[in-house]
Parts: C-alpha cells; structure tokens; sequence
C-alpha cells in the first residue's frame, strides 16, 4: 500500500469516526436517560452546536485571509507591472 493510500484511508477512518460519534452525540443521546453511562463519553449537548459554529468561523476567517492576501499581492505585482512600463 502506497503511502498516499494509507494517509487517505487514515483520513477516511478519522472522518467515519467523527461522524459516528456527533451522529451519536446529536441524534441517540437526546434520547437515553440522564443516568445512563454512555453519558461519560460526551461533553454538555451546549457543545454539539459551539463547536461547529467556532470551526464554522475558524475556516470562514482562514478562507477570507487567504483571498485578501492573493487579492493585496495580485494588486501589488499589478502596481509594479504599471510602474515598469512608466519607466520604458
């Protein structure tokens, strides 16, 4: 198995595992007791929405940072390009 197989499967594996557990989280525990022990392997139900909005956010600021700087670099070599010609 290549390694670029094996990093894919890893990630596939963390994906299932995540969606199994806030599908359990989400879904299931809603309707199980208070006392039941399957409790112990959740946080408070409060962090099934706040986690999400917070990455939610993470990846909208990274994404919107990402676009101003190729925006502010484009706009830089743009700048410079001009002032080239000027000069000629």
């Amino acid at each position: 198995m290549a390694l670029d197989q094996l990093i894919g499967a890893g990630m596939l594996f963390v994906a299932t595992a995540v969606f199994v557990y806030y599908t359990t989280w989400t879904f299931v525990l809603p309707f199980v007791d208070e006392p039941h022990p399957l409790y112990a392997f959740f946080p408070a139900r409060e962090w099934a929405i706040n986690i999400p909005v917070m990455l939610l956010l993470l990846a909208i600021t990274v994404v919107g940072t990402f676009i101003g700087t190729v925006m502010i670099n484009s706009a830089e070599k743009e700048r410079q390009k001009q002032a080239a010609k000027k000069t000629q």
